[in-house]
């Protein structure tokens, strides 16, 4: 990833949406293999519709899953295949705190609507809730040929 800065642009709607659902259907098959895991070590027994441990065990396995490709190249792999890249605001790559900080508040941004995605286009400085939170941000930088 180079650092001239003239090349960086933020990326569209359309290229976040693409981002979004690929890497949703990475998760939800992580989610389905840690799953298994979790039933594997219940003895095979089915595990409680209520059980709160469950559900946030799943809701760290999605911070691994995000926070690992984030503080290592600043990529999940459907940012890798829309070519964004996630940098903090000094240009390089997140730590963990960052990681985490926009896990939870990219969480509660869908919380009012979307509000908190939403506000890419509201804001004059174009960022996200989380963009803010954690001091990091989405651009999309295209390819040199």
């Amino acid at each position: 990833m180079t650092k001239n800065l003239s090349l960086n642009r933020k990326p569209s709607l359309f290229r976040l949406l693409g981002v979004m659902l690929y890497d949703t259907m990475l998760l939800v098959s992580v989610l389905l293999v840690a799953s298994a895991v979790a039933v594997a070590f219940n003895g095979g027994e089915a595990i409680g519709a209520n059980n709160p441990f469950f559900f946030l065990y799943l809701v760290g396995v999605a911070f691994i899953f995000y926070g690992w490709f984030w503080t290592h190249g600043g990529q999940t792999l459907g940012m890798r295949a829309w070519q964004v890249y996630l940098i903090s605001g000094d240009h390089i790559g997140i730590n963990w705190q960052q990681a985490f900080l926009r896990f939870v508040v990219s969480i509660f941004s869908w919380l009012p609507m979307g509000l908190g995605y939403w506000w890419l286009w509201l804001s004059p400085d174009k960022l996200s809730w989380h963009d803010i939170a954690s001091g990091s941000f989405l651009i999309y930088r295209p390819k040199q040929k």
